[in-house]
């Protein structure tokens, strides 16, 4: 089980980092206020995205769910699953248990929606049938993890950031189709810098946004040990996890090639990165949530999904 300092050292760390990323994107939306709309710009740039924080309504966890055709797991349907959430949410001091849901998806998935008092973890099919009781604890933490450290909160403000930088940099950007004439029959020129920051400010916010992603997930992989003592489940779910995954994508897609996406724009760490990570807090000695090892059954009515996943027009892989 890892040591107090170190999980103290490891959460210091990842706070600091989504400090400085949240404090980064902030600056940058400022700083085009500011060139744009000049001293007043700060101020009307915050005012903006208060507005837009304030009046944008919450995304209801229903709405999610909803796109993902998922449906409710109740206690009877599975209550392994939930004696699991139910002794994670007391370690994790969590008021209200999260509610479970069932993805019919052969995508191995699962994510939270919500907030603390009305939180909601989905489980894809495949996710339920392929890993065992302690790998499902690993991620059932992991996502008790992101609920308990208001990450669903802190993604949404990083996303209205980034929009609240484009729209800034577009208005900008017209701005400066507007006064062309102004810049070919006059010696009035916009500093080179300007136009660059306009241009590739969307592009820096999306990539911190991106950032912040990845720290968030490594800072859920540090608490859900924390809570289950047992980062060898976690580590065994992630790795089966990206073993599948990777065949259906090669399946589906690209038969025979690797992924080849640069870190800088994933939303997740390298799933190799996240388990070494986790297999450095390992001891010879695990303390397992649950002392079982066999699958959650669920009831026949879930039938099992034989299709292969397929994207919908508007809507995520399922």
């Amino acid at each position: 089980m890892q040591s107090s300092a170190s999980y103290a050292s490891g959460k210091f760390q990842n706070t600091f980092q989504t400090l400085i990323i949240l404090a980064t994107m902030v600056s940058l939306f400022s700083l085009l206020g500011w060139m744009i709309f000049g001293a007043f710009g700060i101020f009307w740039a915050v005012m903006i995205a208060v507005f837009i924080l304030v009046s944008t309504p919450k995304l209801s966890p229903m709405l999610v769910l909803r796109m993902y055709n998922a449906k409710a797991l109740y206690r009877e349907d599975a209550g392994g699953l939930y004696d699991i959430v139910s002794e994670l949410s007391r370690r994790a001091d969590l008021r209200h248990t999260p509610r479970l849901y069932y993805v019919p998806s052969r995508i191995m998935n699962a994510f939270s929606v919500g907030s603390k008092n009305n939180a909601a973890i989905a489980l894809s099919d495949r996710l339920i049938r392929v890993l065992n009781t302690r790998e499902l604890a690993g991620v059932l933490a992991h996502e008790i993890s992101h609920i308990k450290s208001n990450d669903l909160r802190l993604h949404a403000l990083a996303d209205m950031m980034t929009r609240v930088t484009s729209m800034l940099s577009f208005f900008g950007q017209i701005l400066i189709i507007f006064y062309l004439p102004m810049i070919f029959f006059t010696d009035a020129r916009p500093p080179l810098s300007f136009i660059l920051i306009l241009i590739f400010a969307p592009l820096i916010s999306i990539i911190l946004q991106l950032a912040l992603s990845r720290t968030r997930e490594f800072d859920a992989d540090l608490t859900a040990v924390r809570l289950t003592g047992d980062p060898r489940g976690l580590a065994s779910a992630l790795q089966k996890m990206e073993s599948y995954d990777r065949s259906i994508w090669n399946i589906l897609v690209a038969p025979g090639e690797r992924d080849s996406q640069p870190s800088i724009l994933r939303t997740h760490p390298h799933t190799q990165k996240r388990i070494g990570r986790l297999m450095h807090m390992a001891e010879a000695k695990d303390r397992d949530i649950i002392e079982a090892r066999e699958r959650i059954i669920l009831p026949h009515y879930f039938s099992e999904v034989l299709r292969p996943p397929r994207r919908r027009l508007f809507g995520p892989w399922r």
